[in-house]
């Protein structure tokens, strides 16, 4: 992948203009994900601190050597102390410090030690660098992209060993081995559902076998330096019925009307309602959850795609598309999609992983 130096550098100064609007002299960090944006850093238990013209990570010894391969542009701290005592101790080096902001992710008791221990002013605030990372960079894109191949290839060569007799805990085994085999991690706790299973939007995978013809969901993403993709895909395996095609054809309808909808400026309510205002149409119900959400070093990001959110997308965000219908006891279908926001539309992400409305098996049919 690209050097992303250049990027981190930018990032930093948009959070040096945040801060000065706000007449804030610093921020703690202490999300992993706002570390790894801003620090380049890949390891865990970590926090840094962007203060003036400085930019601090502070660690321990586990965590030090790699630092130093992650993050040529920062200083490295390597902490023997708490963790609230190491950034007490800093800032108290930093005489420019009046008052300073802190992520309000931290905890009660970790925010009550922190401001026993620091002299000035501490004030939680609210997604100041997420405000940063909601329109994503080049190296950005490049990473999501690179995690969609990845989890492309897994679901190909996974569902070319499907079988009858295969469990759901089989199935999403072999497409999170797959995601491995590529040396990335999967982006959340894969989602595999046979038949009547998949009219739960969260099936929690079991010991339910694939039968000759049946009806499969999965939700699966693969994590790729860092960065998330998340793709559902709903098939039939042999013959599917007549109800099947008719709900996979308009699931995957509404789908495409949501994705015309989307470019820069435009209003995400109308997103959310295109899709919906399909499936209303057929008389199949609604689906309870929103129609996308956004996605990059988390898996659900900003902005969510619903008729609640009153904003317009933004060109540089990265996000889902994914209607669906469930019908208990029967089956559920959901389709979901990685889009980049442009200023003249779109463009899918996941485009290249396959959207099958029938999968007739080699063997065992």
């Amino acid at each position: 992948m690209t050097d992303n130096r250049k990027y981190i550098k930018t990032r930093v100064k948009a959070v040096r203009r945040q801060l000065r609007q706000k007449n804030l002299d610093c921020l703690i960090v202490t999300s992993p994900q706002n570390v790894r944006y801003l620090t380049g850093f890949t390891g865990s238990d970590s926090w840094a601190v962007v203060a003036g013209a400085g930019l601090y990570l502070l660690t321990d010894s586990r965590y030090i050597e790699q630092a130093k391969m992650d993050c040529p542009g920062c200083q490295k701290i390597e902490r023997r102390e708490p963790m609230a005592q190491t950034v007490a101790e800093l800032l108290g080096r930093l005489k420019s410090v009046k008052t300073a902001a802190i992520e309000k992710n931290i905890s009660l008791a970790g925010f009550d030690e922190l401001k026993e221990q620091v002299k000035a002013p501490i004030k939680p605030q609210l997604n100041i660098v997420e405000n940063i990372r909601d329109s994503k960079d080049p190296d950005e894109i490049k990473r999501i992209e690179a995690a969609a191949n990845i989890a492309r290839h897994a679901f190909r060569a996974a569902t070319a060993r499907l079988k009858p007799k295969i469990t759901e805990a089989e199935l999403a085994a072999n497409i999170d081995f797959e995601i491995h085999k590529k040396t990335a991690d999967t982006s959340f706790r894969t989602i595999v559902a046979f038949g009547p299973n998949a009219s739960e939007p969260h099936h929690l995978r079991g010991k339910k076998k694939l039968k000759k013809n049946d009806n499969v969901l999965i939700d699966f993403g693969a994590k790729y330096e860092g960065y998330c993709c998340d793709i559902t895909r709903s098939f039939s395996v042999g013959k599917p019925t007549g109800l099947y095609l008719k709900v996979w054809k308009t699931v995957k309808t509404a789908q495409e009307a949501a994705i015309a909808e989307v470019r820069a400026n435009a209003k995400i309510k109308a997103v959310d309602a295109a899709a919906r205002e399909i499936i209303k149409a057929a008389a199949l119900g609604d689906y309870g959850h929103p129609t996308g959400h956004g996605l990059g070093l988390e898996v659900h990001e900003s902005p969510t795609v619903s008729s609640k959110n009153p904003d317009t997308l933004k060109a540089g965000q990265t996000i889902t598309i994914e209607p669906a219908i469930y019908l208990p006891g029967k089956f559920g279908i959901r389709l979901e999609d990685d889009l980049l926001v442009t200023h003249s539309g779109c463009r899918v992400l996941t485009q290249a992983c396959p959207h099958y409305n029938q999968l007739q098996l080699v063997s065992g049919v």
